[in-house]
């Protein structure tokens, strides 16, 4: 008699869907594997989940797409976690940034290799051997070298108009790609619905600094903002009628369309429909006599007895 095989109850596996560029599993030229490591995030002062590849060279940022009762099928198993991982190339002076802004305050000069130290997350001295790391700190803060070793002090200065060059790539990015955005947008299609006007500039810029803003503290993103000289928004309340007001978050813009036209009471004010030639022509028809073709399927009563 045959046997039923029995399945391990949460079964944990150690495998994932990730979509990923091929020189980040490139290892001919490194000979190691690449990592995931947890880093704080520069933003949320949390710890996230990041790659570092092609021996410690690089720096990877993860993001997860998931949704309710997803899994995948992987050859001839079942991937109970759903998640959808993207890896995609980021620039190591957003982590390396708050480490340099805190030792900042204090006003002096000091070696990098002192500043990015972090007890609950020790990877993060591994950041410096990135390539961009050490060539970029110039972007961020001051130098001054002594004796043949490099000493450096955080810059808000410097850091603000690094962080511009990067608002206004971001700009040019979105434009090349005929990404329209703003208020004058539908988020389904992405296209301006709206003349143009002398605003589409600051919804470029607006847009491409929220894109910023996600890799920097909020502090830090006030004073983007000011830097670049854009006012802060009202609330929507007060700028947008209430049946179109947006929702200001980092998750998807929710569609512009006016879905209350489905509703039933709407519907029942609606005039009714011309009807067709065949429709006219039952409608001419003696109906004298004829019964309802309801009353062939409701129940017969019994008869009353004498």
């Amino acid at each position: 008699m045959a046997t039923k095989k029995k399945r391990t109850p949460n079964a944990q596996n150690d495998s994932w869907v990730v979509i990923a560029a091929d020189s980040v599993i490139d290892t001919q030229k490194q000979d190691c594997d690449p990592d995931f490591v947890r880093l704080r995030n520069p933003s949320t002062d949390e710890a996230s989940l990041y790659m570092l590849g092609s021996g410690d060279g690089q720096l990877y940022e993860v993001k997860a797409f998931e949704e309710d009762f997803h899994s995948w099928f992987v050859g001839q198993t079942v991937q109970r976690d759903g998640k959808l991982l993207f890896v995609t190339q980021m620039d190591p002076l957003y982590l390396i940034l708050p480490y340099m802004i805190k030792s900042g305050r204090e006003g002096k000069f000091q070696p990098v290799d002192q500043v990015v130290k972090d007890e609950d997350f020790p990877v993060s001295s591994r950041l410096l051997s990135c390539t961009r790391s050490l060539t970029s700190l110039h972007h961020i803060a001051e130098e001054k070298e002594v004796g043949g070793l490099k000493f450096h002090r955080y810059s808000e200065e410097r850091t603000l108009n690094w962080l511009k060059k990067k608002v206004e790539r971001t700009v040019v990015a979105l434009k090349k790609k005929n990404i329209c955005v703003g208020e004058g947008v539908k988020s389904t299609t992405y296209v301006r619905v709206k003349s143009e006007s002398d605003n589409q500039e600051e919804d470029y810029l607006r847009y491409a600094h929220g894109l910023i803003s996600e890799y920097v503290s909020e502090e830090l993103s006030k004073a983007l903002l000011k830097h670049l000289g854009l006012p802060e928004l009202k609330s929507p309340k007060e700028t947008e009628p209430p049946s179109k007001k947006r929702k200001l978050s980092d998750k998807p813009v929710e569609a512009g369309e006016d879905y209350t036209k489905f509703n039933g009471a709407d519907f029942a004010r609606k005039p009714p429909k011309k009807m067709t030639a065949a429709q006219k022509s039952l409608a001419k028809v003696d109906k004298t006599g004829m019964k309802p073709m309801s009353s062939f399927f409701s129940p017969k009563t019994k008869a009353e007895k004498k």
